[in-house]
């Protein structure tokens, strides 16, 4: 058995496999975007559908996630996701019609929407002042599955077509699914925080909806749910099209194609973890930190997005220079919105309230495929990723600062209650009594009836 310590840095080493093959399952897409459109003879519009299908479907199971991942152990149900990716890829590999390929292509959102338990998981085996680095360094498999889904794609696509990468990533999900269920532990909920660090027992508290409705009496959780519906926006812009844009409107062809996205890719992938030890860093000097980090990165991200965009097409040196530059800034983001849910709410709600952040962030984008594909029919691929990138980081700048004048009271309250219950499980200690399973009520450590 490994030991405290190692063990959740394997944990860390599992989670961080599990999301790296996912995001390339889920993303490589966009690389097979031209052969999957050859193959079933369809327009961009209804190729930027397929995606959408399948951000509905996730957005809609985010809070049924949420729930079950506070309710019941994370770990077991985090290896059903991964059987679930790996099945339903397989089914999506298999699809012999454009609406077969449609429908299958939404059942994978099913599992695009296990992320939250995985982070609530995460925050249970590191202490807040450090959480920022390893979300960011979990959040590194986003733009790094972009890369190995493009690179498999573009190896493997004429091999064994675009059906048989599908049949790959598939397996692989199933595979991870054992090694999840035989791997993980399951820690105590709230045993990193410090108010609770010097109480030898401590209470379980599982959801309970009196603590979920008070998730949105929280001003700063209410004003990045808002941020959220805008912030996913560029990302499944850019994931779905760019690839597409850089062959058909930039004439990128073979190398310059794979150079051009790996180096950006591989800066985007350095952003995450920086931005998440950036937002540490100020975080542990000031409660607003993270959130000051995160502004900073959509304006110097929304900046250099309009000046790279409008790069003369013969210069691709430049291009490329500023498409790594824009690549640094724009995921400061991720991993300080995460780490700041988590700093002002309660251990077993949180999953709950990654999942309604997550929920609102997928219904606000599950359309932004199908938008950009509409405006580049209309206008060009440029327009639509420019505009909509552009626009959706100034609003989430804006919604950053307002988040930034409430976030320091809604983490005091926090801390009032984790205090709070730390008060009341020495009570018990020194009662010699336990503390049984608790559903407490707006906050309060007292036990309840569940």
């Amino acid at each position: 058995m490994l030991s405290s310590s190692r063990h959740r840095w394997f944990v860390v080493a599992i989670f961080f496999t599990f999301m790296l093959l996912h995001q390339s399952d889920r993303l490589l897409i966009s690389s097979l975007t031209p052969n999957i459109m050859s193959t079933f003879h369809i327009t961009m519009t209804q190729m930027g559908a397929i995606s959408t299908g399948a951000l509905i479907v996730g957005a809609l199971c985010y809070p049924l996630w949420g729930y079950l991942y506070d309710r019941y152990g994370r770990a077991k149900l985090l290896a059903a996701a991964s059987f679930i990716w790996g099945a339903t890829t397989w089914l999506n590999a298999i699809a012999p019609t454009f609406k077969a390929f449609l429908f299958t292509r939404a059942s994978t959102g099913i599992d695009d929407s296990s992320y939250p338990g995985l982070y609530s998981l995460i925050s249970d085996y590191f202490g807040p002042k450090v959480r920022g680095k390893i979300y960011g360094l979990l959040e590194l498999t986003m733009p790094l599955g972009f890369l190995c889904g493009m690179i498999l794609a573009l190896t493997l696509r004429d091999v064994i077509g675009w059906r048989g990468v599908f049949y790959i990533t598939g397996s692989l999900g199933i595979l991870l699914a054992a090694v999840i269920f035989f791997g993980v532990r399951e820690p105590a909920r709230g045993g990193t925080e410090p108010e609770l660090a010097g109480v030898e027992q401590v209470t379980t508290y599982r959801f309970n909806w009196a603590a979920a409705r008070d998730l949105f009496k929280k001003p700063s959780l209410r004003l990045l749910f808002v941020q959220g519906f805008f912030g996913v926006f560029p990302w499944n812009v850019i994931t779905f099209w760019f690839f597409t844009y850089l062959e058909k409107e930039r004439g990128y062809t073979g190398n310059a194609l794979l150079v051009t996205m790996a180096a950006a890719v591989l800066v985007l992938a350095a952003g995450y973890p920086l931005g998440g030890a950036i937002g540490d860093f100020f975080f542990q000097r000031h409660n607003r930190g993270r959130v000051l980090v995160a502004t900073t990165g959509v304006i110097i991200g929304a900046i250099l997005m309009w000046i790279t965009m409008n790069v003369p097409i013969a210069n691709q040196g430049l291009f490329l220079v500023m498409l790594a530059l824009t690549a640094l800034f724009i995921p400061f983001a991720a991993a300080n919105v995460i780490s700041t849910v988590y700093d002002i709410t309660l251990p077993e709600v949180r999953s709950t309230a990654q999942a309604v952040q997550s929920f609102i962030e997928s219904a606000g984008a599950a359309l932004s495929p199908l938008i950009a594909g509409f405006i580049a029919d209309r206008s060009s691929l440029h327009d639509a990723i420019l505009y909509i990138c552009v626009s959706t980081w100034v609003l989430c700048a804006i919604f950053f600062l307002f988040v930034a004048r409430s976030v320091p009271q809604d983490i005091a309250t926090l801390r009032g209650q984790l205090r709070e219950r730390a008060e009341y499980e020495k009570t018990l200690a020194a009662g010699g009594l336990t503390g049984a399973a608790t559903t407490p009520v707006k906050g309060k450590p007292g036990p309840q009836p569940a």
